[in-house]
């Protein structure tokens, strides 16, 4: 199950810029938050918690520079897909109960249950940051809030970046630091609530890799 999981990330990685970070990446202490913060953070939560079908465009940079774009659809709870513009092969689709990542070009995958993703943070119901991860850190300036954290369960593994947009009320980006402090960077664009999309999106079959010896 544990190697499972880590494979898991480590697709996510290469995709969503959800990474694995080394215990040493995991030293940080997190903080005390203000009654303020707090207040602020639950506009985060609130935003959350508060769309159940969610759409736009994303570009994604990665530690390199490289640069992808493409469309996501969020329907809570639990489907999601997010659909890279050529060249990018990747299709990563939660259904609901079982995410998957596929390479397009060789119609090949893999599927792993969703509730062993770090997607629960963004596609479950009830989400409570506050009660949920360690605040690391917090900082507000020029209209964005900008806050640090892991998950408390340690799905995540590691570090994230949340950035929120105070006068749109929405978040406005995410980035992950890996243990060489490293940033993959995703940012949400054009984004639409409350259009219900196709349910088809988020069905997706693919060839099944065999499994790896244990």
């Amino acid at each position: 199950m544990k190697s499972s999981l880590l494979k898991v990330l480590r697709l996510l990685s290469a995709s969503l810029g959800l990474t694995i970070l080394s215990q040493a990446a995991l030293a940080a202490k997190s903080i005390e938050v203000t009654a303020d913060q707090a207040a602020s953070i639950r506009q985060i939560n609130d935003y959350i918690n508060g769309f159940k079908n969610l759409q736009g465009e994303f570009t994604q940079v990665s530690p390199k520079g490289n640069t992808s774009r493409g469309i996501f659809f969020i329907s809570k709870p639990g489907k999601m897909r997010f659909e890279y513009a050529p060249p990018n092969p990747f299709l990563i689709v939660a259904d609901g109960k079982w995410l998957t990542i596929k390479n397009r070009a060789k119609e090949k995958g893999d599927q792993f249950p969703l509730s062993e993703t770090p997607l629960r943070l963004v596609l479950g119901n009830g989400v409570d940051l506050l009660r949920d991860t360690n605040i690391l850190s917090f900082d507000e300036a020029e209209g964005l809030t900008t806050l640090t954290l892991e998950d408390k369960e340690g799905i995540l593994g590691g570090q994230l970046i949340l950035v929120f947009n105070q006068e749109q009320k929405a978040l406005q980006q995410w980035v992950v630091i890996d243990s060489k402090g490293r940033r993959t960077t995703v940012s949400l664009e054009n984004v639409v609530a409350g259009v219900k999309p196709d349910p088809q999106l988020f069905v997706v079959k693919i060839n099944r890799k065999e499994k790896e010896n244990k």
